[in-house]
C-alpha cells in the first residue's frame, strides 16, 4: 500500500480550498449539550453554543455510491487522495475569537496547509494539516488547524495497550460512561459515516481494533468544555490538543484538569487511568 504513496502528488493539494455555510440551530445545540454532558436547556436566538459546535456544521455530503468501505466520502476532492486505509484525527489547534450563537449563519473557510510522511511503529503515517476559519456576521470567530494521520491497516489485533506504571493526578476530574449511544449521537451530530465509531462488526474484523473508537474530537470537545467552567465559563484564547492512544467504549473514561501558571493541562483517560488524548488551554 505504502509503495503507491506518491508523497509529491499528494502535495500538490496544498493550498487547495474549500467553503461551506451553515446555520447554528437550537435543536443542534440541544443535542450536542446534551451529548457533552452540559445542561441542554432551552435555547433561544442568540444564546451561545458549545464551543466547539462548528464541528457539527457544513460537514462534507456524499451520495451513499461515493463513499468507502470505511463509511468516508471516497479519497480525493477537497482532501488528498492518500492511499493509506485509516484515517484518524490526531490533534489541532483552535483559537477561540468570538462565541458561536444560536441562530448565526457560520461560514467554513479551510485550506490545506501541509503533507508530510513520517514512520512510526506502525510503519508509514501520512499527516495532512488543514486550516479551518470559522466566519459568522460578527467577523472571525474561530481559526483552527486540524491534523489528519493515515496509516496502512494492521492484519491482525494489536495486543491490549498495558496498564500505566502510573496514573496521572488530576485536580479537577469528570467521569462518565463511554456506551454506543454515546457515539452513534456525536457521529449523528457531526455527519461523521465513519464505521469505526458504530459497526462493532467492521472495527473489530477489518480495522481489528478491539471495540468501538471514542471521537477524537469528542474527547477534545469535553476537554475544551472543562477547561472553560474552570476559568469562569470562558473560553481558552488558545486550544491544543493531540491524540495519544484510543479510547474505547464499553468501560468508564475521565475527563481531568490540572490548574497551570497559564491555564490548564487536560487529558481524557480509560478506565485504567491511561491518558487517552492531552490538550493545553491558555488564556
Amino acid at each position: 500500500m505504502t509503495d503507491a504513496l506518491d508523497l509529491d502528488h499528494l502535495r500538490t493539494w496544498i493550498g487547495r480550498t474549500d467553503e461551506a455555510s451553515d446555520v447554528v440551530t437550537a435543536q443542534l445545540v440541544k443535542g450536542l449539550r446534551a451529548t457533552l454532558f452540559l445542561d441542554i436547556g432551552t435555547p433561544a436566538p442568540g444564546d451561545a453554543a458549545p464551543y466547539t459546535t462548528h464541528w457539527c456544521l457544513a460537514q462534507p455530503v456524499a451520495p451513499a455510491d461515493k463513499l468507502g468501505e470505511d463509511g468516508h466520502p471516497a479519497r480525493g476532492g477537497f482532501l488528498p487522495p492518500v492511499p493509506l486505509p485509516r484515517r484518524m484525527w490526531a490533534g489541532g489547534q483552535l483559537e477561540f475569537l468570538d462565541t458561536l450563537l444560536v441562530g448565526d449563519a457560520v461560514t467554513r473557510t479551510s485550506k490545506i496547509l501541509d503533507v508530510t510522511l513520517k514512520t512510526g511503529s506502525t510503519g508509514a503515517l501520512c499527516f495532512v494539516s488543514v486550516e479551518h476559519l470559522i466566519t459568522t456576521p460578527r467577523g472571525l470567530a474561530i481559526r483552527e488547524r486540524q491534523d489528519i494521520v493515515y496509516r496502512d491497516a494492521p492484519t491482525s489485533m494489536a495486543p491490549p495497550a498495558p496498564a500505566p506504571k502510573e496514573v496521572p493526578a488530576a485536580q479537577h476530574s469528570e467521569t462518565h460512561y463511554a456506551d454506543p449511544v454515546l457515539l452513534f449521537r456525536y457521529s449523528a451530530l457531526t455527519f461523521n459515516g465513519h464505521r469505526i465509531h458504530y459497526d462493532r462488526d467492521y472495527v473489530t474484523k477489518v480495522e481489528f481494533y478491539p471495540g468501538l473508537v471514542f471521537h477524537g474530537p469528542m474527547q477534545a470537545a469535553l476537554l475544551g468544555e472543562l477547561a472553560a467552567k474552570l476559568h469562569g465559563g470562558k473560553a481558552p484564547a488558545k486550544f491544543s490538543y493531540r491524540g495519544v492512544q484510543p479510547l474505547f467504549d464499553g468501560a468508564e473514561f475521565s475527563v481531568n484538569a490540572n490548574k497551570t501558571d497559564i491555564g490548564y493541562e487536560l487529558w481524557t483517560a480509560n478506565d485504567k487511568g491511561a491518558p487517552t488524548m492531552k490538550a493545553t488551554a491558555t488564556w
